[in-house]
């Protein structure tokens, strides 16, 4: 079958002639060919994510048609306005895909509204709010290695795509045929016809105000002389995030050049994710250099953000995204309160992979914090059920331990922007009083006890990689381990069971120890990988570390 699909799409007349010459350069190499078309890509509540190239189970302007028919099938059943917004980052291809899916909505008579240049997933999720689209599409593979793209869908709220709406989409995928089941129009004919339109900037103007009107402590950045090194990563974020910052009066921002320009091969960083040390390095010697008080990071969409702080001695220290979150949880709250600007019943949520510092921090402050299952999408819906109370404005805080944040109701999903923005007033303000964001962190560690959240991944690429992550979780559920290394399990919650959790089916498997650690392991929903999230707590960090590196030793085999 795969072979006889490889064939049709070697004999078809290609526009693109990059997927001619790959189809030609596999002729005879099995593999190859059975890696690109033995399945296709699956859309499901992220879309679609893969590795550029020809075939059903690459990102290219076909799949992205076909993907893009299927919504407009589903777009059409929905009443309101016809409206799709788009917006890309600087992945390769990334402004091809756009466009491309802008020509198959056009020639459906969706109406859409795509950013004139790559703007970031908040603005996204800003725009498909703003002019009150049926959905939104983000041409983006996050922080991916450089050979992938991808395509997330978004509903009407801003927020990622439902399952529901997602299988639909997906069934209507499925009916339409790759090579010739899209609707076409040339791009500037859909311009000509009013059909295609580019944001405007009320509503570029409109997200900037929105975010900044999210400050804790206006002005406070004014007179704080920070001196900061950002790096976009080659991606999105340097229009936004300095003009942002800019506003707030930080005017000392070096960026580091080599990740100034939007840059799909991401040159620097082999991987452009704020988590991983080695993207941030040119930023943390650059920030050595110029002695900054803050290094930041977003990545290539502009959805996470990763710090480097400045400790006493001059040297500089990674924050970990537990310990971001639990910091701006920390400062929302208590600046709020300091401010007389806290709603009455407020409500911080967090993923439940996220440190339980955080329920801590909360409760201290008088603030529910309601814990979701990892995806900022479950974050957003708890924004949408009280926004549907007519309740938005009790939302003070969102965050993920993968580096995402959100402070208010106006977008649905994690935004570096208003991370970059709070991150900096935040540090602006600690220096004001005398003390820093290092000083805070170890004062809240003091307060609370020594956390320690740490995140390991096992990978399993290749087209067998998802039955064997399948395989060891049956396994898991069928024989629940007794004890993690030394440490007998005390409590096993299965997120598979709604029943037991109050929330969605879920494959995560969670174990609480003797003692109070915790161990949770869950599949990625995006790449070929199991996570295993460790907690600790102990009187140092190198008690909660020792700890740590038992548990993960203890685990590590089962999936080797």
């Amino acid at each position: 079958m795969y072979l006889d699909d490889y064939k049709r799409w070697k004999e078809t007349d290609l526009e693109d002639a990059a997927l001619k010459e790959e189809l030609i350069s596999i002729e005879g190499k099995e593999e190859e060919i059975k890696e690109r078309f033995a399945v296709a890509l699956k859309f499901g509540t992220a879309g679609l994510r893969g590795i550029l190239g020809a075939g059903t189970n690459r990102m290219n302007i076909y799949v992205v048609r076909q993907a893009t028919q299927g919504l407009a099938n589903w777009v059409k059943t929905q009443g309101g306005n016809q409206l799709v917004a788009i917006s890309y980052d600087s992945r390769i291809n990334s402004d091809v895909f756009a466009k491309t899916a802008a020509s198959v909505l056009a020639a459906n008579g969706i109406k859409v509204r795509i950013y004139d240049a790559l703007m970031p997933v908040p603005a996204l999720s800003f725009a498909t709010r703003y002019y009150q689209a049926n959905a939104g599409i983000m041409v983006t593979a996050s922080h991916n290695p450089a050979k992938y793209n991808g395509y997330k869908a978004y509903g009407p709220d801003g927020c990622q795509m439902t399952d529901e709406a997602a299988d639909i989409v997906y069934a209507e995928i499925q009916k339409t045929d790759v090579l010739t089941g899209a609707k076409v129009m040339d791009f500037e004919e859909g311009m000509k016809a009013g059909l295609i339109e580019y944001v405007g900037d009320d509503c570029k103007e409109a997200l900037y105000q929105a975010i900044e009107a999210r400050s804790v402590r206006p002005g406070i950045c004014k007179t704080a002389g920070l001196k900061l090194v950002y790096s976009p990563l080659n991606g999105s974020g340097l229009v936004p995030v300095t003009r942002v910052l800019k506003d707030m009066g930080i005017t000392d921002v070096t960026i580091v050049p080599e990740q100034q320009y939007p840059d799909g091969n991401f040159p620097t960083c082999p991987y452009p994710n704020p988590e991983i040390f080695e993207a941030l390095r040119l930023g943390l010697e650059l920030a050595e250099k110029t002695g900054a008080d803050l290094m930041l990071a977003t990545d290539p969409d502009a959805d996470r953000v990763g710090i480097a702080m400045k400790c006493p001695d001059g040297s500089y220290e990674l924050v970990s995204g537990n310990e971001m979150g639990v910091l701006l949880l920390d400062y929302i709250c208590a600046g709020r309160i300091e401010q007389g600007t806290m709603p009455e019943k407020p409500v911080a949520v967090k993923s439940i992979v996220s440190t339980p510092l955080a329920d801590a921090v909360a409760k201290n402050y008088g603030v529910e914090l309601r814990s979701v299952l990892t995806g900022f999408k479950w974050i957003g819906d708890q924004i949408a059920k009280l926004e549907a109370a007519g309740e938005a404005d009790r939302f003070i805080f969102g965050f993920e331990e993968s580096y995402g944040y959100l402070a208010g109701p106006y977008v649905r999903d994690k935004d570096a922007i208003i991370g970059s923005m709070l991150i900096c007033e935040m540090a602006a303000y600690y220096r004001s009083i005398g003390s820093s964001i290092k000083q805070r962190l170890e004062e809240i560690y003091e307060k609370y006890g020594r956390y320690l959240n740490k995140v390991d991944s096992f990978e399993f690429p290749g087209l067998s990689g998802m039955d064997k992550m399948a395989g060891i979780m049956d396994s898991l559920r069928q024989n629940p381990p007794a004890k993690i290394g030394e440490y007998p399990v005390v409590k096993v919650t299965d997120y598979k069971k709604p029943e037991e959790t109050g929330l969605p089916a879920a494959n995560v498997l969670v174990y609480k120890l003797e003692g109070g650690a915790e161990v949770i392991v869950r599949p990625s929903g995006t790449e070929p990988k199991i996570k295993t999230y460790f907690t600790t707590l102990g009187k140092d960090l190198a008690e909660a570390q020792a700890q740590k590196d038992d548990l993960a030793a203890a685990i590590a085999p089962i999936f080797r």
